[in-house]
């Protein structure tokens, strides 16, 4: 048999991902939201028939599927690991120094947190990892998972959040994730999704209309200080490091 005919969707994934207006749409969808073309139009700056070329380009590769409401048709990533395709091949490629203008205010604001499909991800969300992991709540494992401790199910639960009660997917109930703008991990899998959306429900945390971002409320940052130590300071001590 023929070798070169035993992966022939990485060459054809690759090359739907490659185009930067489909890309543009893709990372626009990287939070789990369902958007109308004229969004993902405007998105990847392209005319409404490109685009819509673009769209049947991506459904027909498995990388998007649609929903219909009426006569408006919304789209989606197909699944999750098409996000977590994207936001690892982001982090591919050797980082060297280079000139390049100041972050804008947008980028900013992904970096500091977003959502990552359905789960937290950026300085916050590697920032809030590596407070659980030196808590002793989770431990990072082999195969890129985090297990979950007694002392942490009893923390979790003391939030709301019953870690028994969640299904574990295909890489367990806590995965590490690699963030493509910390190039550090954070938590994602069944636990990442409960956390951030019992910090959304608690107003820790929450997510924008309009984009990726996610904001930090001043509720949150006082009980993100009282039961892990999390401040702004330290938070900004931290990306200053990495950006060293």
């Amino acid at each position: 048999m023929n070798g070169m005919n035993l992966h022939p969707r990485v060459s054809a994934t690759a090359f739907l991902i490659a185009d930067p207006a489909r890309a543009a749409m893709l990372m626009a969808l990287a939070d789990g939201r369902a958007l109308p073309a004229g969004e993902l139009a405007y998105a990847a700056g392209v005319t409404a028939q490109t685009a819509s070329s673009h769209l049947a380009k991506l459904l027909d590769g498995g990388l998007l599927a649609v929903e219909k409401e009426g006569r408006h048709r919304y789209y989606r990533l197909a699944d999750a690991q098409v996000a977590t395709l994207l936001e690892n091949l982001a982090t591919v490629g050797v980082r060297v120094p280079v000139r390049r203008k100041p972050l804008g205010r947008e980028a900013q604001n992904l970096r500091f947190a977003r959502c990552c499909y359905d789960h937290l991800a950026g300085q916050v969300g590697v920032a809030l990892t590596a407070r659980l992991t030196d808590a002793g709540f989770i431990a990072a494992e082999a195969d890129k998972r985090f297990a979950v401790t007694p002392a942490g199910a009893a923390w979790f639960g003391e939030l709301g959040l019953d870690v028994a009660a969640l299904k574990p997917g295909r890489h367990g109930i806590a995965r590490q994730c690699l963030d493509w703008t910390e190039r550090q991990h954070h938590l994602a899998g069944p636990l990442g999704v409960a956390f951030l959306t019992l910090l959304c429900e608690r107003d820790w945390l929450r997510r924008t209309n309009t984009s990726r971002a996610v904001q930090v409320t001043a509720r949150g940052w006082v009980d993100l200080r009282e039961r892990l130590g999390l401040t702004p300071e330290l938070l900004a001590a931290g990306a200053d490091d990495s950006n060293d």
